[in-house]
């Protein structure tokens, strides 16, 4: 019945998005003002969407096992929370839970638009329209959550292992609503664009969607590197998976028009950076949906292996983006004569404009272009750290000096503030990354420019909390969060140390500085697993020793083994153990890492996400 009632939903709200592209067409020809009857049509697609939802949710929460995306992720010992959880867990889901902010954010939109361009509001709902009719046939077509099986099996398939986590349960919600706030960029922008509505009010409307999808989106990437991080095995907080460059790289997009949009509440300038940047931000998400749908790429990001689909979003992808560029070349008015003093704040942020553009392309390159190289010559190739260092690191030198300057400048024209301070800064930065590059005794030219420029960002950074001419709150956190981003890492890859061993229960291995102990194995049932828990006692240099005890976790539907890592955190280091088991042997595989910084690399995240939340408070306090 649930199923029923959500299929027949979907259908009603798909009935009425054909109403409101009709009623929004006839108010945009015949009337001077905005017809609110539109709004109580949106309303009605969001509702009938959110009743669609809920009855996945529900055919879920009873296991019912006649549904087939139900039948192929779920399980009646799965956990509660892991089946409501497991409705966005999958192709179906993911994709209805698509739909749904996108019904959400366009209603939400109207809402607050207020007194805004009657057309303009028309053509954002018509423009948004079509995206959402998009996936309303994708669901329906290629898609459908509700299909039915007969006969009803009697258990269900289950739902992936290392997708049983509280941190991945919520992490597609949360960077679909980043995600889904960029389509409401993407139609405003093409909007005011069509309309000649392009101005500092515009500007202004427009900003809060995009701090509140930057905000969304920052909070999901975090949460999808941390899962990664102690649900993978990987013992890092980034491994440049294509899954997660497609997440990174509308993220990238979205930080460069935020700065953008800052420019054009001043000046009136960047008008087509912001265009392209707009279309740019939700090509690029809809490319990461496409590619983790098409069977293109092999990870444990992926929902899908399906061709058909991959071909639909392929189409619909390539029709946006010639509506877009149509949109662009024959309604977009230039900017004019918008010169730049070379000590401006907006020459600031062209400069780092391009850096980040750069930072794009190169990770557009290396998660495009192997796909392309298999599709030519049949060759397979990995794309992995070295090439993303090489080519990122000697740009994110001068990228963090620009960084550190541009909020000193005034809008503009204007010099350097704070000379001496800023003089300062660079030979405390200097001396010590000097003394931490002999210390470590590696490469001392790049390095040394490396870390001094990272210092200085984060000197810089942290005096501009004290500095009473600086008064952007948001800009001061983000920024310094940003620069104790940097600086964990740099920490985090210079001091990081890894043993990896085949241990049997009772050995121990042992070098100058560390002592691993197998002691013991234990068992435990859970809900759905057994449990192997193996107690290693470590034994640091200084002589203080301590017990870590990951798991070897079988799972009996599916019927998968995964590795669950146990982690110490405190604010210097992180211990890392994970343990698998070598096959057709006594042995087991040991791996402990000592990660410095780890939890400071979270916080400096958490820090450039509250930057934003506070900015869109303001804005909206201001409005």
């Amino acid at each position: 019945m649930a199923s029923l009632i959500g299929y027949n939903s979907l259908l009603f709200g798909f009935f009425v998005s054909l109403l409101i592209i009709f009623f929004s067409i006839r108010n945009f020809k015949d009337s001077k003002i905005f017809d609110k009857k539109i709004i109580s049509f949106v309303f009605f697609q969001f509702f009938f969407v959110v009743i669609s939802f809920l009855g996945l949710i529900l055919s879920f929460v009873n296991s019912d096992f006649s549904n087939e995306t139900v039948f192929n992720h779920s399980h009646t010992t799965k956990p509660l929370f892991y089946k409501i959880t497991g409705t966005w867990g999958n192709h179906e889901g993911s994709l209805l839970l698509w739909l749904l902010v996108l019904t959400l954010f366009i209603f939400l939109f109207l809402l607050r638009s207020g007194n805004t361009n009657k057309n303009y509001k028309i053509l954002t709902l018509l423009f948004q329209q079509i995206i959402i009719i998009g996936f309303f046939i994708f669901l329906i077509k290629t898609s459908n959550p509700f299909n039915n099986i007969f006969p009803v099996p009697e258990e269900g398939l289950g739902l992936n292992p290392i997708l049983q986590d509280p941190a991945l349960a919520i992490h597609p919600p949360i960077l679909y609503l980043g995600y889904v706030g960029s389509s409401i960029i993407f139609s405003s922008t093409l909007a005011a664009t069509t309309v000649n509505y392009i101005t500092k009010e515009w500007a202004q409307h427009i900003k809060n969607w995009v701090v509140i999808s930057w905000f969304f989106l920052t909070i999901g990437i975090l949460l999808g590197s941390i899962w990664a991080y102690y649900e993978l095995g990987w013992g890092g907080f980034w491994f440049w998976d294509p899954v997660e460059n497609v997440s990174l790289m509308p993220w990238l997009a979205l930080t460069t028009l935020l700065h953008c949009i800052l420019v054009l509440e001043k000046r009136l300038a960047l008008t087509s950076w912001v265009i392209i940047l707009s279309i740019s931000t939700f090509t690029l998400s809809m490319c990461g949906t496409f590619l983790v749908r098409s069977g293109i790429l092999n990870s444990v990001h992926t929902f899908a292996n399906d061709p058909e689909r991959g071909l639909f979003i392929l189409i619909f992808l390539f029709c946006l983006i010639f509506l877009s560029l149509f949109v662009f070349f024959f309604f977009h008015k230039t900017d004019g004569n918008k010169s730049f003093f070379l000590f401006s704040k907006e020459t600031s942020i062209l400069v780092n404009n391009w850096f980040m553009m750069y930072f794009l392309t190169v990770v557009l390159v290396g998660t495009v272009y192997p796909i392309f190289l298999e599709v030519i010559s049949s060759e397979k190739i990995s794309v992995g750290p070295p090439f993303y260092n090489k080519l990122i690191i000697p740009f994110l030198i001068p990228f963090m000096i620009a960084m550190a300057l541009g909020p000193k400048l005034n809008w503009i024209k204007s010099d350097l503030q704070d000379k001496t301070f800023l003089l300062i800064f660079f030979i405390i930065s200097l001396l010590l990354s000097i003394f931490i590059i002999k210390t470590l005794d590696i490469d001392f030219l790049i390095n040394t420019i490396l870390i001094t420029s990272a210092f200085y960002l984060f000197l810089i950074s942290a005096r501009d909390f004290f500095n009473p001419k600086f008064k952007n709150i948001s800009q001061k956190i983000t920024h310094f969060g940003f620069s104790l981003f940097i600086l964990s890492i740099l920490f985090n890859n210079y001091f990081s140390t890894e043993v990896i061993t085949n241990l049997k229960i009772g050995e121990t291995y042992e070098t100058k500085n560390l002592k691993i102990n197998f002691k013991n194995i234990e068992k435990k049932d859970g809900q759905n697993f057994k449990a192997i828990i193996g107690k290693f006692i470590i034994e640091n240099s200084d002589g203080n020793t301590e017990i870590l005890m990951p798991e070897l976790r079988i799972y009996n539907q599916p019927n998968i083994v995964t590795s669950e890592a146990d982690i110490k955190t405190n604010l210097l280091v992180d211990r890392f153990i994970t343990m698998n088991l070598v096959q057709n042997q006594d042995y087991f595989n040991v791996r402990y890492q000592k990660k410095p910084l780890m939890i400071w690399i979270w916080i400096s995240v958490l820090l450039i996400s509250l930057g934003g939340l506070i900015n869109f408070y303001k804005k909206k306090n201001a409005n």
